[in-house]
This record gives C-alpha cells, structure tokens and sequence, in this order.
C-alpha cells in the first residue's frame, strides 16, 4: 500500500525538518535534559543536541528510527511510549523535558502516555493535529465521509491516526487531569488567524504543561 504511514521506515530518510521543531527548540533552555518519545530518526533530537546542547535520549517503536539514531551518535531505544512499562526505569522528574512530537493521535493508550510524561518530566511538550480545524469541518459537511485533510491524504483505513483529537479537546484533558497548560503555539496560514481562534484555524497545536 503506497499511502500508508502506519509503519514507519526510516532506512532510506535523512534528517528533516518541519514546523513545529523550531518552537520546541525555541521552548526548552539551553543544556536541558529532554526524552524525546517517537523520536522517529533522531531529526528533533539533532537539532536539540546541536542548537541548545541538551542531554537527550529517544524512545522509537520503529527499529529502523532507532538505528539511524545510533548511526548519528543519538541514544534512542526501541520501546512503545503509551506502555507503561517503558518507564519503569525512570525516576519521577528525571528529565526537564518530555516532548512527543505530532505522535500521540497515532497510539492506543493516549492517557498512559500523557500520565508517564507527566510523571518522569518537570514539563511536557505534546503537538498533535488540531483535528477540528475548518478544513476538516468542511470536508466531513461537503462529503459526509471522514475528513481527510487533517490525516494529510491518507485514508481511514491507511493512517496511524487513530485517536483524532482537537486543541479543545486536549485543554479539557488537561483541565480534567490536573495538568497546568503553561504556553501554547500553533501552526497554520494565516498566522493571525491560528493565534486568534487556534481550536479553528490551527493545522498543529504545540502546547507546554507542566504540574
């Protein structure tokens, strides 16, 4: 199946970059320490290293991630980051900073990863699709069908994207969790607009939270 992104193959990649990385770059102080969870091939984690001389290690269900990493001089390791027993050897706020990058629409425990994150970091940096932005809206009205343009041209049944989620959404987890959302940023043209009504115009939200 040629559109297909539930199976990540990172063997023919090389480093990329996208927009939400220079906000957490911008986001986390220099000499940090940060777990980048789904760290794909080590993109982020490059930049981290490189630009703000954090001290950082991956986490990566994908093999082939991993292995670029470590051909990178990245320490990353294969793991599910929404099980929690791929936290039992971290301490509770070991790290300044969990990040999970544009992942956690894409596993099945969301809550377990959100909790573990919570629990080993001082803070959490989480972006994900804003699934309620109007393209979307618009598509499931005109067509009556699944919208599509926030799984970005895969189909219902050929995306990894299984728990859609709006930034409304992720605020009244928060809410409900006890969790203070301390920063948010957003991704989408025109930028005004993102900034003015994020849960309506922003394609990505970034949002900070720490305890």
């Amino acid at each position: 199946m040629l559109n297909d992104n539930r199976n990540y193959d990172y063997s023919t990649w090389d480093f990329v970059d996208r927009a939400e990385y220079a906000v957490i770059v911008d986001w986390i102080p220099r000499g940090a320490t940060v777990i980048d969870l789904a760290c794909g091939n080590g993109s982020l984690m490059k930049r981290l290293r490189d630009e703000k001389a954090a001290k950082i290690e991956g986490v990566e269900i994908a093999q082939s991630g991993v292995d670029f990493c470590r051909r990178h001089g990245l320490d990353a390791r294969v793991a599910p980051i929404d099980v929690a027993a791929t936290y039992a050897g971290y301490a509770d706020q070991q790290f300044d900073f969990a990040v999970c990058n544009v992942t956690v629409q894409m596993v099945n425990y969301p809550e377990v990863l959100l909790a573990e994150m919570k629990r080993i970091a001082r803070h959490s940096i989480v972006s994900f699709p804003n699934f309620a932005h109007y393209s979307n809206r618009l598509d499931l009205l005109r067509r009556g069908r699944m919208p599509r343009p926030m799984i970005f041209g895969y189909d219902w049944y050929s995306t990894g994207h299984i728990h859609h989620l709006s930034l409304a959404d992720f605020r009244g987890y928060c809410a409900a969790h006890g969790t203070a959302i301390e920063r948010e940023a957003y991704v989408g043209e025109p930028a005004w607009l993102a900034r003015r009504w994020p849960n309506l115009f922003s394609v990505v939200a970034i949002c900070q939270s720490g305890k």
